[in-house]
């Protein structure tokens, strides 16, 4: 992996990120601040100036012109933001993390409105998140982006991290004629098979009519985007110390002490009682093509018939399709005949592992390199029609009513589901291991004479088709005020200037569905002949993983065969029935869609008041500013699940179980109910201690809902599990919202007209911070055919192992379970409160400076946060641990050049390794720095040409468990370039 503490030395030479804060009061006012200078220097002087005159902390970022965000990508824009860092998916970013909270912890609105979230992820699962996507907004039509990192009574409840406000332009707001269009060409050097450029076209109209009483904005964009993600994994299972009398126990690695399992020296450092490890249970090498396509459009209607009323009447529309086809090779594990060699513990992680089947002849010696082709292919709909009416009533009092109907909603786009994957094996290989001593763990092979690349020789085996949707329906009424207090007339005006005051009212229904049709033939179905051999393409492997530690290691598997998707599910479905026949599931007729047999529903009924008393007075000689205020919300929560009924067992292959359901699956439907409110005060205060220098403190209370996972009710099972039990979840309706205790102080020195130090510290204290447990349990009677009165017969007359065990119960039994079996014990995670106060501390250093008439300008950012949220890696998976999921230091170097018609920008942008997924078991993300540029021309007045980069120097990703050994993911970073022009009037 290229490692990003290279580009330090470089970063000086770094890109543009905009660090500034946005008044919470005055944001319409600061839009009309518009647009004699454009370009960087203006976008940062503008966004300084909002920084120096807000109250609380509220960082944001501007348009640097009509239809000119400085990134194609919001969240992209978001991460040069002081404290802000993002997640990325198939290599643009989708989510943010402020100040150490990740995406769930932050509130997405639009315009001030709450709004609903619909995303599928890899569609593989049922959704979950309250994550907001920003790959579902194009950036041309948004005007700018505020980040609130102190809590205002004023706005919207739900985010610890922040609450993020997404602006789109008014034509009221900045009159006359306006309009721009543009288009560019995207070249990501990631594809695999081919360098198509694909476009992105952009336009935007705003003019005002009647003596500037009457205005029109209208706005859309259409982007195409093709690229590859190539990417080795590696699936974990938690490992343990078998016993020395006990050859079959699957997943176990044999004592130092034992010599009856004939692997004496095999085994080299292996781990200790004491020690945590974890052993690979599969890997593959999967290449993934991403088409993408997105179309935004926005209309807003103003008018105002007096200078007391303004009527808005706006409609947003998004669409984004993304189809990702991705094919596979790889390996699993039975883990009996065994050598490996280990680092030192207490956290151990494999050197090498290997499987060696010469000594399995009751497995045939051999087992079997698979296949995979898998598609995902989905659309996620966004649409909010709203109206707000602004009436100042009289010269005191100013009210706002604002209404909005929104929806979000991802499904299939295709008559597979949201997730399919279908699989084909060669059953040939002696031995199978993989290295992890690279940072790319290599996979090799022994066959017995056999050849399992060759297409020839391939069975079909099983395949999966998932079937997610989620839609999120919200509307939103709010009435808020501002009264201006009259000193003549009230003694109270000596201590108060104004009084912000409204109340909302939020119906939030949320749907969450999914089914699946499975065929689970993993070790083979048919013959070779019955799959043609011309639906198969050769692919290279070392070429597609350039660049990282290990990938020209002569020893590394060196290609496969893939097949085209379409034609190897309408293959198998004409001659195995694997969509239709009715073991599989059950679909809509004609189609590979799986009946939803999960049906969960959260409706959320939330009202809410506050009042805010604000202040301005005399200290030290100059103006200081006081606000007080507070926000009362209750919430009722009604929470309804249908989930799927299991009926049975039954040991389908050597290792794997599955649970068995009646057709049509029964099914449960439970409702549960509960109610929560709080009240969320809040102070801000800042002051001027010089002319140049400001000191900011605030003190609040936030709160940030369980995700819909947390609160959905039912328990759901894995439909797959080992002879040692399974994995299930559950939600609880019940449980209460992170609540947090804030305190921030700030100084700041602005010491010219462009330019700025400031320093900043925060403290959180989480109470009722929500966490994973997991216990062992019965579920729904079901029981183990491994372990029972027939298996105990077996095991007499062949020994322990599973294999053999499975055999035998075939040739004189069955393999389903049995009532007189024992039960099967399945590990149930469960959301649970944690009863203590976690704290996360941190700072933020920005610095901005500009030099002098020049055009030349840098800004540096840095990020430290801390807490007791990390997780300890040394502690067992069944041990309850509290962790706070993105947490990670962040820093953004930037320099940029704008004058006489030319901009010239480098960002470089780093994130800290931080723990990427809680529960049992942990997984991170290594740390990982992006170099950005653009560079652009003023042609004259109207025309402007411009040229982009995103990971310029084309940086690698890896993630891994709790050991740096234990790699999940690694993946070769390519840069992507742009290549457009202009035309603005």
């Amino acid at each position: 992996m290229k490692k990003t503490n290279k580009l330090l030395s470089v970063a000086v030479a770094t890109a543009m990120g905009l660090s500034v804060n946005v008044s919470a009061q005055d944001g319409a006012e600061e839009v009309t601040e518009e647009v004699v200078v454009t370009g960087i220097r203006s976008s940062l002087k503008k966004s300084m100036d909002i920084k120096r005159d807000s109250i609380g902390v509220v960082d944001a970022i501007s348009a640097e012109d009509i239809g000119k965000f400085p990134d194609t990508n919001l969240a992209e824009s978001l991460q040069r933001i002081t404290g802000v860092s993002i997640d990325r998916s198939v290599g643009e970013g989708n989510s943010v993390t402020v100040r150490g909270f990740g995406a769930d912890f932050n509130l997405v609105t639009f315009n001030g409105r709450q709004m609903p979230t619909a995303s599928l992820g890899d569609g593989a699962s049922p959704p979950s998140s309250r994550s907001y996507d920003f790959a579902n907004l194009a950036s041309e039509s948004i005007a700018g982006v505020e980040v609130y990192k102190t809590s205002n009574p004023t706005v919207a409840s739900g985010g610890i991290g922040s609450t993020i406000n997404i602006k789109s332009a008014r034509p009221l707001e900045a009159p006359g004629l306006k309009w721009t269009v543009g288009g560019k060409g995207v070249m990501d050097t990631s594809q695999n098979d081919s360098t198509d450029t694909t476009p992105e076209i952009s336009g935007f109209y705003s003019n005002t009519f009647a003596d500037d009483t009457f205005g029109i904005a209208v706005s859309g964009s259409y982007q195409q985007r093709k690229a590859s993600v190539n990417q080795a994994n590696v699936g974990w299972r938690d490992g343990y110390l078998g016993d020395c009398d006990f050859a079959g126990e699957w997943g176990a690695l044999p004592r130092a002490e034992c010599n009856s399992w004939n692997q004496t020296g095999l085994h080299q450092n292996q781990p200790g009682d004491g020690d945590v490890y974890a052993i690979p249970q599969n890997a593959d090498y999967a290449l993934a093509d991403i088409d993408r396509e997105r179309v935004n459009g926005q209309v807003v209607l103003q008018y105002r018939p007096s200078d007391r009323l303004t009527g808005t009447l706006d409609y947003t529309y998004s669409e984004n399709e993304i189809e990702v086809r991705n094919s596979s090779v790889g390996i699993w594990f039975n883990h009996e005949f065994t050598a490996s060699a280990w680092t030192d513990g207490p956290v151990a992680g494999p050197l090498f592992y290997t499987e060696i089947f010469d000594f399995m002849p009751w497995q045939g010696g051999v087992t079997d390199l698979s296949y995979s082709g898998s598609l995902t292919s989905n659309i996620s709909e966004n649409a909010s029609l709203g109206l707000n009416l602004e009436w100042e009533a009289t010269d005191n009092l100013t009210l706002e009513l604002d209404y909005h109907d929104s929806s979000a909603e991802s499904k299939p786009n295709n008559i597979y589901g949201s997730n399919m994957s279908v699989g084909t094996t060669v059953i040939s290989l002696r031995e199978q291991s993989i290295d992890f001593s690279n940072d790319l763990p290599l996979i090799s092979y022994i066959d017995n004479g056999i050849n399992p690349e060759d297409p020839a020789n391939r069975l079909a085996s099983g395949s999966a088709f998932r079937n997610a949707q989620f839609r999120d329906d919200l509307d939103q009424l709010q009435l808020n005020g501002r009264y201006e207090v009259d000193q003549d007339i009230f003694a109270a005006g000596a201590f108060v200037d104004s009084i912000d005051f409204g109340v909302s009212l939020i119906n939030n229904n949320v749907q969450s569905t999914y089914g699946f049709l499975q065929t689970d033939s993993w070790g083979g179905l048919g013959t070779p002949a019955d799959i043609p051999d011309e639906i198969f393409t050769f692919e290279s492997l070392p070429d597609k993983f350039d660049g990282i530690p290990g990938a020209n290691d002569p020893g590394m598997l060196q290609g496969f065969y893939s097949f085209n998707f379409e034609q190897m599910v309408d293959t198998l479905e004409q001659q195995f029935g694997i969509c239709s026949n009715s073991w599989t599931g059950t679909n809509i007729e004609g189609t590979c869609l799986a009946n939803p047999t999960v049906d969960r529903r959260i409706k959320e009924e939330t009202v809410a008041a506050y009042v805010q008393f604000n202040n301005t007075f005399d200290m030290l000689g100059r103006d200081a500013n006081l606000n007080i205020g507070g926000r009362y919300e209750e919430t009722e929560v009604t929470s309804s699940a249908l989930v799927p009924i299991p009926v049975g067992t039954n040991w389908a292959a050597d290792n794997e179980f599955f649970l068995t359901f009646n057709d049509p699956i029964d099914l449960d439907f439970t409702t549960l109910n509960d109610k929560y409110h709080h009240f969320l005060p809040s102070v801000s205060f800042d002051m001027m201690p010089t002319e140049y220098t400001k000191l900011r403190a605030a003190w609040s209370t936030s709160i940030t809902r369980p995700t819909y996972a947390n609160l959905q009710g039912g328990t759901e099972l894995a439909t797959l599990f080992r002879i040692g039990g399974g994995f299930g979840s559950e939600g609880n309706p019940g449980l209460p919202p992170n609540e947090s205790k804030n305190f921030d102080i700030s100084y700041e020195w602005y010491y010219n007209d462009d330019s700025y130090i400031s320093l900043g510290y925060f403290n959180k204290r989480v109470d009722n911070f929500v966490g994973t447990d997991v216990i062992k349990r019965e579920a729904f009677g079901l029981t183990n055919p491994a372990f029972g009165p027939n298996a105990d017969f077996c095991r007499a007359q062949v020994g322990q192992d599973s294999s053999a065990i499975r055999q035998c119960l075939i040739d004189n039994f069955d393999t389903i379970g049995d009532p007189a079996d024992d039960p099967v014990i399945f590990d149930v995670t469960i959301p649970v409160t944690n009863d203590e106060t976690a704290t996360l501390e941190g700072y933020e250093f920005a610095f901005q400076h500009n030099f002098g008439d020049s055009g030349f300008g840098a800004i540096f950012n840095y990020t430290i946060v801390d807490g007791d949220f990390a997780y300890d890696n040394t502690k067992s998976y069944r041990d309850s641990q509290f962790t706070l999921v993105g947490l990670s230091d962040s820093a953004n170097l930037i320099a940029f050049y704008d004058k006489d018609g030319i901009q010239a920008r480098l960002a470089y942008n780093w994130r800290d390794e931080f723990l990427a997924g809680n529960g049992p078991n942990p997984f991170y993300t290594e740390a990982y720095g992006q170099l950005d540029a653009n560079l652009s021309y003023e042609l004259n007045d109207n025309w402007i040409i411009f040229a982009e980069s995103i990971n310029l120097t084309g940086e690698d990703r890896r993630g891994h468990r709790r050991s740096d050994n234990t790699v999940t993911f690694s993946n070769p970073g390519e840069p992507r370039y742009m290549i457009g022009a202009r035309y603005k009037y």
